[in-house]
């Protein structure tokens, strides 16, 4: 579904959780008002969610100048007790396996 196309109203199969994560995955540098724009929330919500990602362990973040940098934990388990056997890495791989056979290279 295009950016341009998509109706925050209308529901998705993933939570904003895992379209900040993909970004990431894609972007260990991308800004938040670019995670913002693709995930179409709010720079606050991205926020929100890079905090609750980090304290849970599932990112670090670490500054490079003026800019973030972030890095995944891919062998984090996901949260859910009906997902919990599968990995970060999994699942990204599943969504987006070209971007994460590049960082896992």
């Amino acid at each position: 579904m295009a950016e341009a196309e998509f109706n925050p109203a209308n529901w998705t199969f993933l939570t904003n959780h895992s379209h900040v994560l993909l970004c990431l995955a894609q972007n260990p540098s991308v800004r938040m008002r670019e995670i913002a724009g693709k995930v179409c929330i709010t720079e606050r919500a991205v926020q929100r969610i890079i905090a609750e990602l980090t304290e849970a362990g599932y990112i670090t973040r670490t500054k490079e100048g003026r800019c973030n940098h972030y890095q995944i934990n891919f062998e984090r388990h996901l949260r859910h007790p009906i997902e919990a056997g599968q990995t970060i890495a999994e699942l990204l791989h599943l969504l987006d396996p070209a971007t994460t056979r590049k960082i896992r290279t």
